[in-house]
């Protein structure tokens, strides 16, 4: 998959069948509408292509307003997002930068600049809920009139259910607060995860005998938090069980190396002998968050946080013994 920052790209397709949104999580409903975006570009003979923007246009506003409690608790970074639209077949992504500029154009102007001369779209696909352009005063009977005038064919796709219930990343990321990781999982279509680079910490953790793989979670609002049970890929050959911290660490010092920053703080049970010390840092792993233990707690001193990280390991091992259990009866 190619991936523009902007569409003012030689390398961008002079034509393409196009879809538009934030595409948080690329869950479950985003899947099946890229599905059929991609049937269509193929028929068509020519890529496909999402519209994404970055930050979201809600974390814009809040931003603008002072009130970053409106700001939408975000579920993957940009990184997850564009990896999973790569895994779903699509040809190129291009990412916008939501601001002033973007956010002021009325929707005329979004059509004709960034649809028709920017993208050179002859498809475009939407959700039965989008709005574009200031105000969010276009939707799909403008866009779709325009297209007729324009020369671009419009489609919409009606919500995506799963046992009765509509799939929106707004279901993830109440199912990712309320800590329920099989409900997430139903709703994404696989396991909670978040991938990047090992980054250095502290090194507290090996200090207290518990060394750990750091991730920066590049949101200051992460729609998941606490203490899970998770696999890590992207170490060994095989996947391996640990425990993390996904958060901002509140028994720490706020102003430490990483500044404050949201991290996901992975301790695998089983360190792997070929990473010494130092080998975790700078290479990419894959952490799937399989089941939440508990929120957020605030030690009182090394001590207690000792013991509170050496019975989330005994827990994280009780969970990866019942769910072996489970898998040799349902083989049996």
């Amino acid at each position: 998959m190619q991936i523009f920052r902007g569409f003012h790209h030689p390398g961008i397709a002079p034509a393409c069948a196009l879809t538009i949104g934030n595409f948080d999580g690329v869950h479950r409903g985003h899947q099946a509408m890229l599905a059929l975006l991609n049937n269509e570009a193929r028929h068509r003979g020519i890529p496909s292509c999402v519209l994404s923007f970055e930050p979201h246009p809600r974390d814009y506003f809040a931003r603008l307003a002072r009130k970053p409690e409106l700001a939408p608790a975000r579920i993957a970074t940009l990184r997850d997002k564009l990896t999973e639209l790569h895994r779903c077949g699509v040809d190129q992504c291009v990412v916008l930068p939501f601001d002033a500029r973007l956010s002021s154009q009325v929707p005329e102007a979004f059509i004709d600049n960034v649809l028709v001369r920017g993208l050179g779209a002859q498809y475009v696909l939407v959700g039965d809920d989008f709005r574009f352009g200031a105000k969010r005063a276009g939707d799909y009977a403008m866009l779709d009139g325009a297209g007729n005038a324009k020369g671009f064919d419009v489609a919409r796709m009606n919500s995506y259910e799963v046992h009765g219930m509509r799939v929106s990343s707004s279901a993830v990321r109440e199912a990712l607060g309320r800590g329920d990781m099989d409900a997430v999982a139903a709703l994404l279509g696989r396991p909670y995860s978040i991938s990047g680079h090992v980054v250095h910490g502290r090194k507290l953790g090996r200090e207290l005998g518990f060394k750990t793989l750091n991730l920066r979670f590049s949101h200051w609002k992460p729609a998941a938090s606490g203490i899970f049970a998770v696999l890590v890929n992207g170490l060994s050959e095989e996947p391996l069980p640990g425990v993390a911290n996904l958060g901002i660490r509140p028994s720490l010092d706020p102003n430490d190396v990483n500044g404050g920053r949201v991290l996901l703080e992975t301790h695998c049970l089983e360190w792997p002998a070929g990473l010494g010390d130092e080998g975790g840092y700078g290479k990419i792993i894959h952490v799937e968050l399989l089941h939440k233990l508990h929120d957020e707690l605030k030690y009182d001193g090394l001590d207690a946080l000792t013991q509170g990280i050496r019975k989330d390991c005994d827990d994280a091992r009780a969970y990866f013994a019942s769910t072996r259990r489970q898998t040799t009866r349902d083989r049996i």
